[in-house]
């Protein structure tokens, strides 16, 4: 007797050409398509027009990281300049509280999770700054009356607006908003495409995700993109006109870690002014205990280097989890903890007075529905599938 059994061949859908059948163990290989956005390019679908100044970009070489997931108030993370030019919130918001551009504002505060009517509010908490690395995003476009996300890779130097927590909210030259990169960053496939060429000194290794700090800050503390001896302190929902400089060059003493869990020996080196690095793919759970660092406590270091953690149990994948993503409009995970401090560098004087503006609204939107957003594309390509093959075994 011959029976004749039809086995599907299954593969995965292919984007772009980044994805296939697998074999093996080793099964198939997804890769993450992103669109490649440079400094100073417009975007083709811009929420606003970017020939009305809304936003400025800069020259800005990305740095180098240790770990490509970095929460949002890493210190270093961000600069700034001296010009509080870089983005024009106040004109932003006139032009999404003008009635003749309600579907837009519609679109817009869709994305963040906010009502029309909370856009002001909303857009005073956020603070201008310059990325000093390659990020990844979610970007929105605005076509047909709606947002539509799709994954990109943000230029250094690129102006953005973050929220309280550190988190990419806006993009100032064309106000589209922004959402977390929600991918695996060590699985992208950097696109450059609609005029946008490779840029010089792009490399994976200096791509980042931003995750949000597990507190809101008070202040953001920068790094001058044009003189990165210089420090500033920034208040929350200031343009820079408040900025209180310091001197990146002084030198902060690592503290020593060992036997603290990753999330103690992160919390230290922030107030320490320094940023919490990892190997591996991914970082180590909070809860991991620590059992070296590199450079080893006591190297003095100046504002904004990297110090890489070691845990126990580590393996070359790197840690077991990853921070959270956000859950609301401000990036919040849940309540503040007293513990956790705010990003400064160590000084002698305290920083100038600042009050932290009340948090928005949380309430789901009521005036309008938000428009309804399909999961991020992540290509411009269409998408294409392998066919299904049949095979017969005989028995």
């Amino acid at each position: 007797m011959v029976r004749r059994i039809a086995v599907p061949l299954v593969c995965v859908l292919v984007v772009s050409g980044l994805g296939g059948c697998g074999g093996g163990a080793a099964g198939g290989v997804y890769a993450f398509a992103v669109q490649a956005v440079a400094a100073g390019v417009p975007s083709l679908a811009p929420f606003f027009d970017e020939k009305k100044g809304l936003g400025q970009d800069a020259t800005v070489r990305s740095m180098p990281v240790r770990g490509s997931l970095q929460q949002g108030d890493t210190p270093g993370l961000y600069g700034g300049t001296r010009k509080p030019t870089v983005c024009d919130v106040a004109r932003l918001k006139r032009f999404l509280t003008d009635p003749a551009n309600r579907r837009k504002a519609v679109a817009w505060s869709g994305v963040l999770g906010l009502r029309t009517d909370q856009i002001p509010g909303y857009l005073d908490r956020l603070t201008p700054v310059l990325l000093r690395h390659d990020t990844l995003v979610q970007n929105h476009d605005y076509k047909k009356g709606k947002a539509t996300p799709y994954n990109s890779l943000l230029q250094s130097g690129i102006a953005i607006l973050v929220d309280a927590r550190g988190e990419p909210a806006a993009k100032c030259s064309c106000g589209n908003p922004l959402r977390p990169f929600n991918g695996d960053v060590n699985r992208i496939s950097v696109k450059f495409a609609d005029g946008t060429k490779k840029w010089s000194g792009f490399a994976a290794s200096s791509v980042v995700a931003v995750r949000p700090a597990p507190r809101k800050m008070e202040r953001l503390v920068l790094v001058d993109v044009g003189d990165p001896d210089r420090g500033m302190r920034r208040p929350v929902g200031t343009t820079g006109r408040s900025d209180a400089t310091f001197d990146t060059r002084t030198r902060h003493p690592v503290p020593d870690l060992a036997g603290s869990t990753f999330g103690e020996a992160r919390r230290q080196l922030v107030s320490a002014g320094l940023a919490a690095g990892y190997a591996g793919s991914a970082p180590p759970s909070d809860d991991a205990r620590v059992i070296a660092s590199d450079p080893p406590a006591g190297t003095a270091l100046r504002f904004g280097e990297y110090v890489t953690v070691s845990v126990a149990g580590a393996t070359s994948g790197g840690g077991t989890s990853t921070p959270p993503g956000p859950t609301g409009p401000t990036g919040s995970t849940g309540p503040p903890t007293s513990s956790e401090p705010t990003q400064e560098p160590p000084t002698s004087t305290a920083p100038p007075p600042s009050t932290s503006p009340p948090s928005p609204p949380t309430s789901s939107p009521a005036s309008e529905p938000p428009p309804t957003t399909s999961a991020p594309v992540t290509s411009s390509a269409p998408l294409t599938t392998t066919p299904t093959t049949p095979t017969t075994t005989e028995t």
